[in-house]
């Protein structure tokens, strides 16, 4: 799959190819979302293409810590101010 090639600066709003402003040196993001269609017909052969169908893949993604942990954070930061 393609990436956004095309980056703004996050603090002077530079434009830019890299990651890093050449400007400013502060980190640059992808200007715009990838376009993305429900009538994507490549879907399937990037299914194919990263495994998806694979059980490791699902183990692989990232996942957010427990509601219960999230709240313990949050208690434990609002603490320390």
């Amino acid at each position: 799959m393609a990436r956004q090639l095309l980056q703004q600066c996050l603090e002077c709003e530079a434009w830019t190819l890299a990651t890093t402003c050449p400007s400013c040196g502060a980190k640059a993001q992808a200007a715009a979302p990838l376009k993305w269609s429900p009538e994507d017909h490549r879907a399937g052969i990037r299914r194919k293409m990263y495994n998806v169908e694979d059980p490791a893949w699902a183990k692989s993604l990232a996942t957010l810590p427990s509601l219960d942990e999230m709240k313990a954070t949050q208690l434990a930061a609002e603490e320390e101010e």
